[in-house]
């Protein structure tokens, strides 16, 4: 079997003409939804500035959009404008290198995924006892986890659209504390140092510095999958993926500009969650209470909630466009009638992030950028492949420089994933090397797709012979 048949039609692909229209994601709430599962905000950058220190922390914010952000934003808006598909990054990987490498990217991202949604629930109740010191008693914390999984479960369960206009909200009140940071920067002027004095910390170290920033920046292809469910995608997957680059570098960008000012030494982020302290430094006290550190600590509850509420959107289109193509059983394609949101992959999703929580707050940084980074480059090599065999395909936007372009833009994001995979010979997972185990990980995909291929040809039939029905 050739992994590099092009199949006649992608089942994903083919939307009936007879079905209602329902309510689409326009472009600011994609916006707004791109960002949470990229960023979520300043939140998460405190071992940038903590192991660079203040130049070298921000030199690096400043050339990863150029290096990592955009030539992705262009990849990803070329193929998006290309191939509006539900599964985004799946169907075209699939529809580039076949069925056995779409699957691949699948198992990548899904695999990502267990690891990734560990994070949000946890760094929520993290946040959420500063607060209510209750929750950091006991399995108290694991109740505000259960909380974040259900209530952004039934929140996607309502439709795209309430979950692309809760991130809108939540980027404004998330933002609103580190503008008022950057607007007190002026005030505090050198308040608490000398800014040409300032040191880094004893962190992570440069290269950590990276890594963690690479993570920060990770993520621009998981508003691809709901491309079916987006107003007009052709014409505005392009501009959602730039106002979004620009939005996340401003937001990890200016608020590191303006503690540096204020004089704050760079080894005061020595821990996540520092931002809460630095911002009650500034804020001052208001009738006893830290005010600016309450709102960034609410803050960083909201961005831990919105990137959950984004990234469950993002993934639980994969199961969707996988039951479609015959990948997976056919109730995973199964709809709700009223505005056609993918509730068993939502359920079965949620319910498999559920005993992650049980990881605790540890980031696996290098795994990571390591599994979803497999999967990038099997976008770029994409890029390329349908640029070669299929030279005609309607393109809205074309990443610039023709086939000199498209091959170049993934040179960089290539080798900052080497890096990264060269890191991970200094991490242990489980008691295994790092790169061992993303290895494995990798391979078990191989594994997976030929172990059940005579199971798959049986659902490829049936999703072929039937219409996946509504709820």
């Amino acid at each position: 079997m050739s992994t590099l048949s092009l199949p006649a039609q992608i089942p994903s692909q083919a939307i009936s003409s007879a079905k209602k229209r329902v309510a689409k994601l326009t472009l600011w709430p994609l916006v707004a939804a791109t960002f949470f599962m990229v960023s979520g905000g300043t939140y998460g950058t405190e071992e940038i500035v903590s192991g660079a220190g203040y130049g070298r922390g921000i030199l690096v914010l400043l050339f990863l959009p150029v290096l990592w952000c955009l030539p992705t934003a262009f990849m990803i808006g070329e193929l998006s404008s290309a191939l509006p598909a539900e599964g985004g990054y799946y169907a075209w990987v699939r529809r580039g290198l076949g069925n056995f490498w779409g699957f691949q990217e699948a198992w990548l991202s899904l695999a990502a995924s267990i690891f990734d949604m560990a994070i949000y629930p946890t760094l929520f109740a993290i946040y959420l006892k500063q607060m209510v010191p209750w929750f950091g008693e006991g399995y108290h914390a694991l109740y505000a986890g259960l909380f974040v999984v259900v209530t952004c479960a039934a929140l996607n369960l309502a439709g795209i659209r309430v979950v692309g206009i809760t991130s809108l909200w939540l980027f404004f009140l998330l933002s609103l504390p580190f503008a008022i940071i950057v607007a007190l920067s002026p005030v505090k002027l050198a308040a608490f140092g000398q800014p040409h004095a300032v040191t880094a910390g004893a962190g992570v170290g440069l290269l950590g510095a990276v890594l963690v920033a690479l993570w920060d920046y990770m993520g621009w292809d998981n508003a691809s999958t709901i491309a079916q469910e987006v107003e007009r995608p052709r014409q505005t997957y392009p501009k959602a993926m730039i106002a979004a680059v620009i939005l996340v570098s401003l937001t990890y960008i200016l608020p590191f500009v303006a503690v540096y000012l204020t004089g704050i030494p760079a080894s005061a982020f020595n821990e996540e969650g520092s931002w809460a302290t630095i911002a009650g430094q500034l804020g001052g006290t208001v009738m006893g209470m830290q005010w600016l550190r309450f709102f960034v600590t609410l803050g960083g509850m909201m961005s831990a909630f919105g990137m959950f509420n984004a990234l469950v959107l993002s993934y639980s289109r994969l199961p969707l466009a996988m039951a479609r193509d015959g990948m997976l059983p056919k109730v995973f394609g199964k709809v709700t009638k009223k505005n056609e949101t993918p509730w068993v992959a939502i359920v079965v999703c949620a319910i498999c992030w559920v005993p992650c929580l049980l990881l605790g707050f540890k980031r696996l940084i290098t795994l990571d950028i390591m599994l979803y980074g497999a999967a990038l480059m099997l976008e770029f090599v994409t890029l390329v492949a349908l640029r070669i065999r299929e030279p005609k395909l309607r393109r809205g936007f074309r990443v610039p420089g023709g086939m000199a372009g498209a091959i170049s833009c993934g040179i960089f994001p290539l080798g900052l994933l080497l890096l990264s995979m060269v890191e991970s010979e200094h991490e242990t997972i489980l008691g295994i090397n790092g790169l061992a185990f993303g290895v494995a990980i990798i391979l078990a995909g191989f594994g997976v797709y030929f172990a059940t291929r005579k199971v798959r040809a049986r659902y490829e039939t049936q999703a072929t012979a039937e219409p996946l029905p509504a709820d």
